[in-house]
């Protein structure tokens, strides 16, 4: 099985004080242990760092130790998704297919990696924004429960 996890799994799995880390960290405890393939999108690397290093945490996630986390948790562990410039241009064509506008580019782009990793799941946090991605296959998103 194939699984691509969204940014907010991640952020909750490496984050302990986050509400859902304890649900988002044993997915991410599976992950590493090798249970099934899994993925992330290259932009998740960079959503990630912006968001560890900005949230307003005690003690403060300095970028020393966001990379660390990024290091430890994802490079060594997952398969990173690039996407190209033709990607890109794919996924803007599909949000004005869907009418979609706004921040939801980013879970487009996030969709777009899961598809082109061929995934059998993705695993997020934000089960709304996902399910306008991919209207008639519900089944595809995991919520960590």
């Amino acid at each position: 099985m194939k699984i691509f996890f969204d940014t907010s799994v991640l952020l909750a799995g490496m984050i302990e004080a986050h509400p859902r880390h304890r649900v988002s960290f044993s997915w991410l405890k599976r992950a590493k242990a090798r249970e099934f393939d899994w993925g992330v999108s290259a932009h998740t690397l960079a959503e990630l760092y912006a968001t560890m290093t900005a949230i307003p945490s005690r003690p403060r996630i300095t970028p020393e130790i966001a990379r660390q986390l990024l290091q430890e948790n994802i490079e060594q562990e997952a398969q990173v998704i690039p996407l190209s410039n033709r990607d890109y241009f794919e996924v803007i064509k599909n949000m004005s297919k869907l009418n979609l506008f706004g921040a939801v580019i980013y879970d487009g782009l996030i969709a777009h990696g899961a598809t082109k990793f061929g995934a059998d799941h993705l695993l997020t946090l934000n089960h709304k924004d996902f399910s306008r991605l991919f209207p008639r296959k519900d089944s595809f998103l995991i919520i960590p429960s």
